[in-house]
């Protein structure tokens, strides 16, 4: 099967591309998903049978102050890649976000509940996703939660993890925000899942995540004790934080209808065994928690 990945130099992209090495890749450089001449350009030369849809703008906070980038890269990339695959019959793939929910229920949030975005980013995500699905009801939508990988996150300065150890090293004292939950999700994990998805014939809407959850204070702890790395680390609440854009108190997502990816704990092992990184043993007293 010919596959094409968009936004293949980004987290998930790269995991995906390592996944099909003869799969056809593009970032924004070579085909602008908000520009249809240039998708179907592409797609004439490429030939595609199933194109993954990993583009997407999460500088949340930018997003507020200057949306058209989230809009461009979110809703009207989406919309157009979907539009051009159902004219073609390719199968399509897109991911979407755990930012679509407000965070307000007791419980991780089905793919039956409500979306309720709080910020631009939310909300063109949400506008992406259900545009991809009425133009195409046999794409498969996949959200997700925190994702951290080993290519790292380019406008976010790296992978959550390699943020966090960046600043340990410097001696930085951390300040992590601790009333924020979610899934942290390994893209390795979450690449080798939804091709196993896209075997199956899957479609429809999916959240796709482990089955535990963390707060981003809790993610970071576990990233400095399983380094073995010492640090001081700070719990913040959000209204600390002053962030531009509103986020999910509660963001933590969870499937009727797949299997949850392995503890996202494993997958950390395996993501800083992979950067030389990790000795559980040596790191049992590392952390000092303030």
């Amino acid at each position: 099967m010919r596959i094409l990945i968009a936004g293949a130099l980004g987290q998930l992209g790269s995991d995906l591309a390592l996944l099909c090495p003869a799969a056809s890749t593009h970032d924004i450089d070579d085909m602008p998903i908000d520009d249809e001449a240039a998708i179907r350009r592409v797609f004439a030369e490429d030939r595609p049978e199933l194109v993954f849809n990993c583009a997407a703008y999460n500088a949340v906070d930018r997003a507020e102050t200057d949306p058209q980038e989230a809009i461009a890269a979110n809703a009207v990339g989406p919309r157009l890649l979907a539009k051009v695959c159902a004219s073609l019959d390719i199968r399509f793939v897109h991911y979407s976000t755990n930012y679509v929910f407000d965070g307000c229920l007791d419980r991780p949030y089905l793919e039956s509940d409500q979306p309720k975005p709080l910020s631009v980013y939310g909300r063109t995500k949400l506008d992406g996703e259900r545009s991809v699905m009425a133009l195409m009801p046999g794409a498969l939508v996949i959200r997700v939660a925190g994702l951290f990988g080993q290519r790292g996150s380019a406008i976010k300065g790296g992978s959550f993890p390699d943020r966090i150890l960046k600043k340990a090293a410097s001696n930085e004292a951390l300040h992590v925000v601790a009333d924020q939950r979610l899934n942290p999700t390994y893209t390795h994990d979450l690449a080798l899942a939804s091709m196993e998805l896209v075997k199956s014939g899957m479609t429809g809407l999916v959240h796709l995540v482990p089955h535990d959850t963390a707060s981003w204070y809790e993610f970071a702890a576990e990233i400095l004790t399983q380094s073995g790395v010492r640090a001081e680390i700070h719990a913040v609440s959000t209204e600390e934080l002053t962030a531009t854009a509103r986020r999910p108190t509660n963001g933590c997502l969870q499937s009727t209808r797949v299997a949850p990816l392995r503890s996202w704990k494993l997958a950390l092992r395996d993501f800083l065994s992979a950067r030389g990184l990790g000795s559980a043993a040596s790191a049992s007293s590392a952390l000092k928690a303030v």
